[in-house]
């Protein structure tokens, strides 16, 4: 039997490639955004607590109301605004999947998805696969700002919704006050839905604030903001997140989420509901890899390669420029061979592939896996 691929230009991903070749090389690992050290043994006992007590069949199919409401209640003390949990915030099974089904609920043949590039790689093949077109606007590096001025000319009556993604994946930068006032003014008055993919919000560098779209009032009516517990609580397995957003579209969304996925893993739910009764156990986290980002830089500032201390994630963009000229796939790949080091590279997630000679690397590892990678980093 033969069947047409609803996606003929997907192959492998670029974080499976390296970190098979990582495996087969027995490289450090820097490629795949996960940390190699365990999340608090507090929050595993209170999952635990919550199998043993009974949380082990369906959850409410918007999520455990107790997680909402500590969603809420998070919401309101970083950003000073409110979604009601019993209607606005959706607990999900990742931040991807709430990423899907939020462009598969509105998403029509034709309509246009204005995204910014390099992009996580989920956004296109979701938008491609509800008939959707990407658009895309180009983010030159090293400084991977946007051009507001192109965004604008690319917006027309067939756009149905910019995603946009701060911190941002993989630069490592953040969108500014200014980048998401200049975002509300383009997309007012229009039925424009914004996507704002906040999974990195805890992870902010040198006193900057993270610029949520739910602290704009106009942008906050027409968007979703979607985040990750995996990414805060360093337990990446456990796929679990959530997104709020009006009530209005929250209902569209839910007509979804209910034959995608249901409901999520409960037991989790009511385990990370309890642990956020301690908003200490989120707040220092962006001091927790600032000083990883720190030590990873300091260990590597008399290296070849050169850098912009990342601005938030846990990702840092190294430019190789200065050591060859390869593309960066190759290199990526000859590092991860020859001197046992794995990375990311970013023309795979540009327009056209564009390649700026900058490889991506994950700084979510214990100490001493970092001091390894720079004594290699060092001697290339």
């Amino acid at each position: 039997m033969q069947h047409p691929s609803k996606l003929p230009n997907i192959e492998t991903t670029i974080f499976s490639i390296m970190s098979k070749l990582s495996n087969k090389h027995n490289a450090i690992n820097l490629s795949q955004g996960f940390p190699n050290f365990e999340s608090d043994q507090k929050l595993t006992d209170l999952v635990s607590k919550a199998m043993n007590s009974g949380y082990n069949h369906y959850a409410p199919m918007a999520g455990n109301l107790e997680l909402r409401e500590a969603i809420s209640q998070k919401i309101d003390l970083l950003y000073n605004t409110s979604y009601h949990p019993e209607n606005e915030i959706i607990v999900t099974a990742g931040a991807t999947q709430a990423i899907f089904t939020i462009i598969t609920t509105f998403i029509n043949p034709n309509d246009e998805v204005i995204i910014f590039r390099p992009a996580y790689d989920s956004y296109e093949p979701a938008i491609t696969l509800n008939g959707g077109k990407t658009v895309s606007v180009q983010l030159e590096a090293p400084g991977f700002k946007v051009d507001w001025n192109d965004v604008k000319a690319k917006v027309n009556d067939k756009t149905k919704m910019i995603i946009v993604n701060t911190p941002h994946n993989p630069s490592g930068t953040v969108f500014s006050k200014e980048d998401m006032l200049l975002l509300e003014e383009i997309t007012r008055n229009t039925n424009i839905i914004v996507l704002s993919d906040e999974v990195y919000e805890h992870m902010i560098f040198d006193e900057e604030k993270h610029q949520s779209a739910c602290l704009f009032p106009d942008l906050k009516s027409r968007s979703f903001v979607v985040a990750s517990f995996c990414k805060t609580f360093h337990n990446t397995g456990w796929r679990i997140g959530y997104c709020c957003a009006p009530k209005e579209l929250m209902e569209e969304f839910m007509k979804v989420h209910q034959f995608n996925v249901f409901c999520v893993h409960h037991p989790t739910q009511k385990g990370i509901a309890d642990y956020m009764q301690e908003p200490n156990r989120y707040l220092g986290l962006s001091a927790f890899y600032q000083e990883k980002r720190d030590l990873f830089l300091n260990l590597i500032k008399d290296s070849r390669f050169k850098f912009t201390p990342s601005k938030g994630t846990y990702f840092q963009v190294l430019d190789y420029s200065e050591i060859t000229k390869e593309y960066d796939v190759d290199f990526t790949k000859r590092l991860t061979i020859e001197s046992g080091i794995a990375s990311i590279p970013l023309s795979v997630f540009n327009s056209n592939n564009l390649d700026n000679k900058v490889l991506r690397f994950c700084f979510a590892k214990t100490d001493d896996t970092l001091r390894k990678a720079a004594d290699i980093l060092n001697s290339i």
